[in-house]
């Protein structure tokens, strides 16, 4: 039995999620001046179904039985289809830099939540002084 019922390993891939997403929205700001580009995203529930599928395992016993082994090949990460400025280039840097903020945001709240979980086993271990 897991120490936290697998609270940190899903507390690891939020920040995995956050981190993709952190470096799409990079790459977006990054290219608000390059023509006829499409700004990209992150698809939470993408991601989602992505990393339940590579943590369940099952037994098939027959070939109508869907193989939880496969993983599928989405990265979660998708192109808009807007154009916001004349030349073509897809990405609103209002939104952006929201998107941005809002990312930093949910970034630290999981610090904080794997912060204290791990400050708890540090207490646990020590003997609760």
């Amino acid at each position: 039995m897991s120490i936290f019922s697998g609270a940190i390993s899903g507390l690891e891939k939020g920040l995995d999620f956050a981190a993709t997403k952190q470096k799409t929205i990079a790459q977006n700001i990054a290219n608000v001046d390059t023509p006829n580009y499409k700004a990209k995203s992150v698809s939470f529930s993408e991601y989602l179904s992505d990393a339940k599928q590579s943590s369940i395992s099952a037994h098939r016993t027959q070939e109508k039985h869907i193989d939880f082994h496969t993983k599928s090949s989405s990265s979660g990460v998708f192109d808009y289809n807007y154009n916001y400025n004349h030349n073509g280039n897809g990405v609103d840097m209002d939104k952006e830099q929201a998107n941005l903020a809002t990312n930093q945001i949910y970034y630290n709240a999981l610090i904080d939540r794997i912060s204290g979980k791990l400050n708890t086993l540090q207490t646990v271990i020590k003997g609760g002084r």
